[in-house]
C-alpha cells in the first residue's frame, strides 16, 4: 500500500525536488517544510499515481496544526521520500473538502 510505503521512507529522510520548493516558496503559499512532514504524516491519499513516470507517487491532502488545507505530492523511494510539489488547493479546481476534483464544465 502506498501510504506505507511513503510513511516507511519518510523516516530515513526526506528530499524536496526544486519544483515543490520554488511551490512552497510562492509568497500566496510560503509552506514550510514541518507543514509538509505534517501532511504526509497525517494526511490521506486522495490520489494514487502508480505508472507515474518519476515512480509510484500520490497525492495526500490533509490539513495543518494551523488549519490550512495543504496538498502535497510525493514519491516514495528506497533511502527517501521524494517530495515532487506542495500546494494549497484552489476552490476552482476542488470541492469543498479539498479532496475531490471538480469536474470541468466546458
Amino acid at each position: 500500500m502506498i501510504a506505507d510505503q511513503i510513511r516507511t521512507a519518510l523516516r530515513k529522510n526526506i528530499l524536496f525536488l526544486p519544483h515543490a520548493i520554488r511551490q512552497m516558496n510562492k509568497p500566496e503559499r510560503m509552506i514550510s517544510a514541518r507543514e509538509v512532514t505534517e501532511i504526509v504524516t497525517r494526511g490521506e491519499v486522495i490520489e494514487d499515481y502508480p505508472k507515474d513516470v518519476r515512480g509510484h507517487s500520490c497525492l495526500i491532502a490533509g490539513e495543518t496544526t494551523e488549519g490550512r488545507t495543504v496538498h502535497v505530492v510525493c514519491s516514495p523511494k528506497d533511502d527517501y521520500l521524494a517530495i515532487i510539489t506542495a500546494y494549497i488547493p484552489a476552490t476552482t479546481e476542488w470541492n469543498e473538502t479539498k479532496r475531490k476534483r471538480r469536474r470541468k464544465v466546458e
